[in-house]
């Protein structure tokens, strides 16, 4: 099945492809809830570095985005053999200190969405740990990045 823009929660998804696999599956049959877990973290890093942002600029600047909540619905099981579309957006991006993403993987066979998700980051100084201002670089990519609805 081929997933249109249209047929996401929000228009120019940026679309990582996950091909589940055994080591993901729990005593269910179905992907593991920490399995979900890591492609979250997997999907936003593959954004960050495809809008121009990696770890080496992140130690650079002393500065990274941190967690703060996540929220997940879980609303089907995948399982072993099932390829997901996990896409993700920028849906808030303050300049200063935060930014929220939204995330919904799909199963291409069918396109039934199995997944949403928000999370809420902070900006930190890696040397510290503390809250700091986020650097100017990244309120300029993450705002530009930011959804348009």
């Amino acid at each position: 099945m081929s997933l249109r823009d249209e047929d996401w929660d929000y228009p120019a998804p940026y679309v990582h492809h996950w091909d589940i696999a055994a080591d993901e599956i729990d005593h269910y049959n179905h992907v593991n809830n920490v399995a979900y877990v890591k492609m979250l973290e997997t999907v936003a890093w593959a954004h960050s570095n495809n809008l121009g942002l990696s770890i080496d600029e992140y130690r650079a600047l002393d500065r990274g985005m941190a967690i703060r909540r996540h929220e997940i619905d879980y609303l089907g099981a995948a399982l072993l053999g099932d390829t997901l579309a996990c896409a993700t957006w920028v849906v808030t991006c303050d300049g200063r200190l935060s930014l929220t993403r939204h995330f919904q993987f799909r199963r291409l066979s069918d396109g039934k969405t199995l997944l949403r998700a928000q999370t809420d980051f902070v900006c930190i100084a890696l040397s510290s740990g503390k809250p700091k201002r986020m650097p100017q670089r990244y309120a300029s990519v993450y705002g530009a990045a930011k959804v348009q609805e």
